[in-house]
């Protein structure tokens, strides 16, 4: 990267409040990290200790009465993470150019539907029988497509991922390396003394604009279909059981765990290591706290929760401080008990 201040001030289409714009910058950092050559960026208040001590060159932000150093160069924009991903998309390092074709070492089987001209296959790939692949989409290296899979325009399947037999994906669906969308759901019956294993005969439906992070399973339906809804983001190692529904634009973050038939609205949050239990729902718009744990239904949309069982908010913090006031309570108890004795 080597630009100037102007040349950014152009390309986020920002307004430089002071810096020299004709100075040099040849990096981009975090605030606590930025040397006079980055350019930064302060998109949350909490923040604001880092940008008050930050030796960037230039910082993007959202306001003109921000507390930086002097010789800190602030370029106002509309917003600085969006303004800030910009200028790595212009300068940092590009994803692999699609260059359309099959690789000789990939295996597309006769019958699968695909225009070799407009789709992406990387070497050893493999592509089965009565696939249909839409245009501009690129299966990467190692990548499993099972029989009948439907998997739609501009989609990115990464590096060793496995989409099983039936399932579908729609458009713009980004997964990511070392998914299993459609492996069996864990279906099991006690029967005179053994497990025995419930076929599972259903698939997963993904949704248009999705994203899916390296290493998540998502299980197939016992029967029908688990569903992943339009627009939601789902980050790595996370579990989801057959037969779950997730609705649209939903987040889902990190080692979360969704058992099976639970049903989760739209616009629902899921912080990061939340497991929530089988058969349940979710309403609307609720975002559930880190390691939270969902053992019965919410059914009143919007609203925090937190804890093990999860709670509202409000309600968790008011329960943890009373238990915090346990050990001083136990103390006045017993020396009560002390003065009554006496």
């Amino acid at each position: 990267m080597k630009t100037t201040i102007a040349e950014l001030e152009e390309l986020v289409e920002g307004k430089l409040l002071r810096g020299n714009p004709e100075a040099e910058l040849t990096n981009f950092s975090a605030l606590d990290q930025a040397d006079s050559n980055c350019v930064s960026f302060f998109g949350n208040p909490k923040y604001a200790d880092q940008l008050a001590s930050t030796s960037a060159g230039l910082v993007l932000v959202p306001a003109e009465q921000v507390e930086a150093p002097d010789s800190v160069g602030l370029l106002l924009v509309e917003n600085p993470i969006l303004a800030f991903d910009t200028i790595i998309k212009e300068f940092g390092i590009k994803p692999p150019e699609f260059v359309a074709g099959v690789h000789d070492t990939a295996w597309v089987d006769a019958s699968a539907e695909l225009d070799k001209e407009r789709v992406s296959v990387l070497p050893n790939a493999t592509v089965s029988a009565g696939v249909k692949i839409g245009r501009g989409t690129r299966i990467n290296s190692g990548a499993v497509i099972g029989e009948n899979a439907t998997i739609g325009e501009d989609c990115e399947i990464g590096p060793n991922a496995t989409i099983r037999e039936g399932c579908i994906l729609g458009d713009r669906v980004i997964v990511h390396s070392n998914v299993v969308i459609g492996g069996d759901g864990f279906g099991f019956e006690f029967v005179e003394g053994r497990h025995q294993k419930i076929d599972q005969l259903g698939i997963v439906r993904v949704e248009d604009d999705v994203e899916i992070g390296a290493s998540t399973t998502i299980d197939r339906a016992r029967f029908g279909e688990t569903v992943i809804g339009e627009g939601t983001k789902i980050d790595n190692q996370v579990q989801i059981a057959h037969n779950v529904i997730i609705g649209k634009h939903c987040i889902v973050v990190a080692q979360v765990g969704i058992s099976g038939s639970t049903r989760i609205g739209n616009y629902v949050t899921l912080a990061a290591q939340t497991g929530v239990a089988g058969h349940l729902q979710i309403a609307d718009q609720v975002t559930c706290g880190g390691r939270s744990g969902v053992i019965a239904s919410i059914t009143e949309p919007g609203g925090t929760y937190f804890g093990y069982p999860a709670k509202p908010l409000k309600e968790n913090r008011r329960e943890s401080m009373w238990i915090k006031q346990i050990g001083g309570l136990i103390k006045r108890v017993k020396a009560l008990e002390k003065r009554v004795e006496e």
